[in-house]
């Protein structure tokens, strides 16, 4: 970044004054914000200060009828590139994505690689960048909220290739972090404990032989699934609890993460082979070091966005386009309402006992609370008993959720499921007929029902990606307005499991256990959320920590979110539970867009009640990807907001109570 300010602003006002003089005040804006735009991306590689005179003078573009056909050229050779570079990466990762044996050196080296790391580069080379810069204005944030009610469809589609060259990050970097992100997701993707090798404190198997938790998303599953086992399930639930906190401050032994060698008590933390007690090696930290690397790796990217110059910039503004301040005031605001001491208090009286630190994942609200999930497991495992045989079904289960016959068969068309080496997770297209891939654990027994779950979840995501992609008016609007949206259409299609099993909902007050459930989710993850933030900002303020330090940092903010929001509520003071996530370490500030998901999918839902879902869907989400407040208020009629769903959540515990 050495020569960046390269060209000096007296030579910007020279430019922007001849272009004034020479095209007039209908384009004064334009050539103002173009041309100190290029300038700030421009460098002395790419020509002298006459040379960007030169450029500017002879590439800048007045008429509108031109304008008009330069944004198409650019739109449909974007997506090309987009769209070809995409499916490269997407094939280049299988390996260490799906379920295809051991996972090899060489197979990490061209998951890491990145095709595009060099497109940059290359666009600005042939000027093609610069071009664009110089024609689309880049609009912030503020200005967007401001102007862009008013805006026309074109006039965001234009703000929306404004916004595609605003940092110029060389191709080294880019690599970098291609790869420091696939060693995390790797990471993850193996950290599995094997459930049937613990025992509690009698030496009893508490869990089933061959059962492969994830962490934490297995683990927390698994122990949401033993609200419905009256007899030994708050044990389960406890020894689940005993494992996230070891995983969580490191002391969890190395041997029994992803293998099945070593008989393991989670409370005393003692292994065994063979009947013989075998030494603990905990953890070395590794957990924080492949945070650590995420810190790093973006930081990389901080000098070279001058818009966003921080992460946390790049998550809210940028990336969510809510500031990083009203997404914390929403979350505080729940968190401290007085309607989460009568939700636990309705819990507890369901329970029958005090409430404890993992009930944090209490999961009666839903309908298949009440059902055993062995049950449940044998109806999926029948139905899915392969890939194959879920990708076939996915035109029912549309035609289900109110899509016509031949619509869902489009849809559906376009949408590949493939076998998961992880939880499971969604991957659109980008470019139109393209497949967006969905991903998922199925088992040589069949999908089970946490994997069936996932699954409906994950195709939620898939659907919306393909409405988006291939019905959106314009490419520079394909997608929604940040993934929150895109989780809100999961959580649409998750709560409707039982539904398209074609199991009838035990539930009989829905509406108000819908409510119910939406608010502890929020009251979840909301705190994990505020937990990630502040460990953010710790690092901004610690650049040179040690993964000890910051597995100190994390737990501290763990103890400090729970002691403000939790431990009046769930008790377990200075517990350090909000601290388990994987998304922490494997998608950098990426949970806040879970609770806001959760928000947008109730206020969303509120508004498809008593309609059909795919109209609705339709009309809302062809929206594409305007700003967050103004895509709600057009769908719903207002903005993002806490208060509809205390609203309901205070008259679901007045009917309930009853």
């Amino acid at each position: 970044m050495s020569d960046t300010g390269f060209i000096t602003e007296a030579q910007q006002n020279e430019v922007v004054s001849a272009l004034k003089d020479s095209l007039g005040e209908p384009s004064y804006f334009r050539i103002e914000r173009g041309v100190r735009q290029v300038a700030s991306l421009w460098r002395e590689s790419d020509g002298n200060a006459d040379a960007f005179a030169g450029f500017c003078k002879n590439h800048f573009i007045a008429d509108d009828a031109q304008l008009e056909i330069l944004f198409s050229t650019l739109e449909r050779n974007f997506e090309v590139l987009d769209g070809y570079f995409h499916k490269i990466d997407l094939l280049l990762k299988e390996p260490i994505q799906l379920e295809r044996g051991e996972i090899t050196p060489v197979d990490m080296i061209f998951g890491g690689y990145d095709v595009t790391a060099h497109l940059n580069d290359d666009l600005y080379a042939n000027k093609i960048a610069f071009i664009t810069a110089l024609n689309f204005p880049f609009y912030s944030l503020q200005e967007k909220t401001e102007m862009g009610e008013k805006w026309s469809r074109k006039e965001w589609a234009y703000a929306r290739m404004g916004d595609r060259f605003t940092a110029r990050v060389p191709a080294a970097v880019q690599q970098k972090i291609s790869g420091t992100i696939t060693e995390a997701d790797a990471y993850i993707s193996d950290y599995n404990i094997f459930m049937g090798k613990l025992r509690n404190e009698n030496g009893e198997q508490l869990f089933p032989d061959g059962m492969k938790l994830i962490s934490h998303w297995g683990l927390r599953d698994e122990l949401k699934s033993n609200y419905a086992d009256t007899a030994r399930g708050v044990e389960k639930q406890r020894m689940i609890y005993t494992v996230m906190k070891r995983i969580i401050d490191q002391t969890i032994p190395q041997q029994v993460i992803n293998s099945d060698r070593f008989i393991w008590n989670p409370v005393t933390n003692q292994l065994s082979a063979d009947g013989a007690e075998t030494a603990a090696t905990p953890e070395p930290d590794t957990r924080y070091r492949v945070f650590l690397n995420n810190f790093h790796a973006m930081r990389q990217l901080d000098s070279y966005y001058p818009h966003y110059p921080t992460q946390l910039a790049r998550a809210f503004d940028a990336t969510m386009e809510i500031r990083q301040e009203d997404v914390e005031t929403l979350f505080k605001g729940l968190l401290a309402s007085p309607e989460v001491k009568e939700v636990a208090s309705f819990i507890e009286s369901r329970l029958g006992r005090k409430l404890e630190p993992f009930d944090i994942w209490y999961d009666g609200f839903k309908a298949r609370g009440g059902i055993p999930e062995e049950e449940l497991t044998a109806i999926t495992s029948r139905k899915y008993s392969n890939p194959k045989a879920l990708e076939e079904d996915l035109p029912n289960i549309l035609i289900r959720l109110g899509w016509k016959p031949e619509k869902a068969q489009e849809i559906a068309s376009l949408i590949v499921v493939d076998p998961s080496r992880g939880a499971g997770h969604a991957w659109g297209a980008t470019m139109r007929n393209d497949f967006a891939h969905l991903r998922t654990r199925i088992g040589s027994d069949g999908m089970d029902y946490k994997g069936y779950n996932i699954a409906i979840h994950e195709f939620g995501h898939t659907v919306e990606q393909t409405i988006t992609m291939n019905d959106v008016d314009f490419h520079t609007l394909n997608g929604v307005p940040n993934t929150a949206f895109t989780e809100a259409v999961a959580f649409l299609f998750q709560k409707r499991d039982l539904e398209l099993l074609g199991l009838k909902n035990p539930n009989p007050e829905d509406e108000h256990y819908l409510a119910l459930d939406n608010f502890w989710a929020c009251y979840e993850i909301m705190g994990v959320s505020l937990v990630d933030i502040r460990v953010w900002e710790w690092l901004y303020s610690h650049p040179d920590a040690t993964p000890a330090q910051l597995k100190e940092a994390v737990i501290t903010a763990a103890k400090e979110v729970w002691n403000t929001y939790y431990a009046d509520v769930l008790g377990g003071k200075d517990e350090t539970l909000l601290g388990i996530y994987s998304h922490m370490i494997d998608y950098p500030l990426y949970l806040p867009n879970y609770p806001m998901g959760h928000l947008i999918d109730f206020q969303i839902g509120q508004q498809v009640r008593g309609k059909n879902l795919a109209d609705e869907m339709d009309r809302m989400y062809t929206q594409g990807r305007i700003i967050p407040q103004l895509w709600m208020k057009n769908a719903v009629g207002s903005g993002i907001s806490i208060e509809p769903l205390l609203k309901s959540t205070k008259e679901a515990l007045t009917a309930l109570k009853k």
